[in-house]
């Protein structure tokens, strides 16, 4: 997935030279989190916010405030899953590219990098989502694609969701497979079911509501 084309120049880069009722009226303009800035030098030093450029003083110049700059960026190189990764790093909208001699190439927008996620197989293709829990020194991923496939499912995308007391969450996306028949294997084999097909829970309804009548009946 080659992302230079989703580079934007629209905006450049306002220098510290420039004064800070400038950087104000572009963030009024705008709808960017931040806005690169430049020094005398034409070198990307950072990003100022918009939170912050709004507590200062309109009349001074942004060099007076290049200290409030956060450095964020990524590469032109870099996949979409760093990139994304940076985004929320930085609680930004906007990502500035740097080549690697680090001269400033445009930047990308975090609508145009979330589309890319969505159009992943992960979110694109059909199938069901199963969250599965396990023991951090339990668990491996060869294990996990094998219970899958050996189902005939096909894993589509796994991530780690959360990881809390010793204990991960894994979220699979999974197709061309019943979830059950993959739900249960994964119970032989020590993982909680977090959640999954409401096929899984129906037939969990059903096993309670037998046991209880079975317990009525055995009364």
């Amino acid at each position: 997935m080659n992302l230079s084309e989703y580079i934007i120049n629209d905006i450049k880069p306002l220098s510290t030279a420039d004064k800070i009722s400038d950087l104000q009226l572009l963030f009024n303009q705008l709808t960017y989190t931040h806005i690169p800035i430049k020094n005398s030098e034409n070198i990307y030093i950072g990003c100022l916010s918009e939170t912050d450029v709004y507590c200062f003083e309109k009349d001074k110049f942004i060099q007076d405030y290049s200290y409030a700059s956060e450095g964020f960026f990524v590469r032109e190189d870099a996949i979409w899953l760093d990139v994304l990764e940076t985004f929320a790093q930085n609680s930004s909208n906007i990502m500035p590219v740097l080549d690697a001699n680090n001269t400033y190439l445009g930047y990308y927008e975090l609508n145009d990098i979330i589309t890319l996620f969505n159009q992943t197989p992960f979110f694109a293709e059909d199938g069901g989502t199963l969250v599965i829990e396990k023991g951090l020194d339990d668990y491996s991923f060869s294990e996990i694609s094998q219970i899958v496939e050996s189902n005939k499912g096909k894993l589509l995308g796994a991530f780690i969701s959360k990881m809390q007391n010793n204990l991960v969450q894994f979220t699979l996306k999974i197709g061309n497979a019943s979830l059950n028949d993959i739900i249960q294997t994964f119970r032989r084999y020590n993982y909680s079911i977090i959640s999954g097909h409401e096929d899984d829970s129906y037939i969990e309804n059903l096993k309670d509501r037998s046991d209880y009548l079975n317990k009525y009946l055995n009364m």
